[in-house]
């Protein structure tokens, strides 16, 4: 996840949601840029080739499971 805000909101975003992922502050912006992602949520796949896939919006549960499922 990146995040832009304040330290306090991302970290209550971290605690309230009990994410064990690793998290970085994208403050910059650079982490969006880099993946061309303009607004949140939104989700950045990195294969294993170093090609990416973005997939704006939200990503219900059974959509996530597939995701997970190819690139296994």
């Amino acid at each position: 996840m990146a995040w832009t805000g304040t330290d306090d909101a991302f970290q209550g975003f971290i605690d309230k949601h009990g994410l064990t992922f690793p998290q970085i502050s994208d403050d910059p912006g650079d982490v969006f840029d880099r993946f061309g992602v303009a607004y949140q949520p939104a989700l950045v796949i990195v294969k294993t080739d170093g090609s990416t896939e973005l997939v704006a919006g939200a990503v219900e549960p059974d959509l996530l499971a597939q995701i997970i499922g190819e690139a296994g």
